[in-house]
């Protein structure tokens, strides 16, 4: 009986229970609550730190700063480039920035005469005349060797030279009798053992050690014939070449080479690398008085170079 009676009260109590062990699950969890301090607050520990002042030490100021004041130099200087300034220091600052001078009309011309007076750089010159005259040189050309000598003067009134130079050595390349010519020549001569000569024998006889200038400045007539016009020897314009010495030792002689095989093939090169910058070429095949050496002058022809 007594069993009985406790199956029935252990029903009885599941089914009041019932309803609790059916309840939802809460939306989000509950923020649990604060721990009671133990009725004392919590007050976090601040070290005190003495602070020591005194009113009478003071920061020593800042120094004035240096403004630099920017002025242009065409305002005093219009000769000068109007991009250039001049600074002035210590000049009083101003609180707003100064407005800016306008450019002169002209400044394109000034521009271009600057740029008109700066020397212009060629090939030809990269390397010599950049540099600046060596010791030696004549006519401003590095590679031109030599001495200026006194003006020369003529028997005849059309005879001699006013700035005369003694040319030893052209472009590394000697001449066995100085030429005396002026300076036109001169730079005709280099321009044409640099870009016609040297290429034209290459490294034939490991290269040109020397020419063989048989006639520069003489006071006579065309072929020292009587009656005929001043030749340009007259005036030092011309030279005569004969041979170009090679450095092994052997030639180009214009005499005995002129029609033989390489050395002839070589030597019609040359005679054509000299028309350009010389204004007469004359070889073996234009008369009889040149049959033994080049021709070179420096007079000009409204029709261009004249080359035989």
């Amino acid at each position: 009986m007594k069993r009985m009676w406790r199956v029935f009260l252990l029903a009885l109590a599941l089914i009041l229970t019932g309803n609790s062990l059916l309840a939802r699950a809460p939306v989000k969890s509950l923020r649990p609550l604060p721990r009671p301090l133990g009725g004392a607050e919590y007050v976090p520990h601040v070290p005190k730190v003495p602070v020591y002042y005194r009113a009478t030490i003071r920061p020593t100021p800042r120094p004035r700063p240096v403004v630099a004041r920017v002025v242009p130099a065409v305002a005093t200087t219009p000769e000068l480039r109007p991009d250039r300034a001049i600074l002035i220091r210590n000049a009083p600052g101003v609180s707003i920035s100064p407005r800016p001078f306008p450019r002169p009309r002209n400044m394109r011309r000034l521009m271009e005469q600057a740029r008109a007076r700066q020397p212009e750089i060629t090939l030809a010159r990269v390397g010599r005349e950049v540099r600046g005259p060596r010791r030696g040189s004549v006519c401003g050309d590095r590679a031109i060797r030599g001495e200026a000598v006194p003006r020369v003067r003529g028997k005849w009134a059309a005879c001699g030279i006013a700035n005369p130079v003694r040319v030893t050595e052209v472009d590394g390349v000697r001449l066995t009798t100085p030429a005396t010519i002026d300076c036109t020549t001169a730079k005709a001569l280099k321009r044409w053992v640099h870009q016609g000569a040297k290429p034209v024998v290459g490294r034939m006889g490991g290269g040109i050690r020397s020419l063989r200038v048989i006639a520069s400045y003489s006071c006579r007539t065309r072929n020292s014939k009587p009656g005929a016009k001043i030749s340009e020897h007259a005036r030092g314009r011309a030279l005569d070449i004969a041979a170009i010495n090679l450095n092994n030792g052997t030639s180009l002689t214009v005499l005995t080479d002129w029609q033989r095989g390489r050395k002839g093939r070589i030597l019609h090169k040359l005679h054509r690398a000299a028309c350009g910058p010389f204004g007469t070429v004359l070889g073996p095949d234009a008369n009889r008085y040149h049959r033994d050496h080049f021709h070179f002058d420096t007079a000009r022809y409204r029709s261009g170079s004249y080359c035989r």
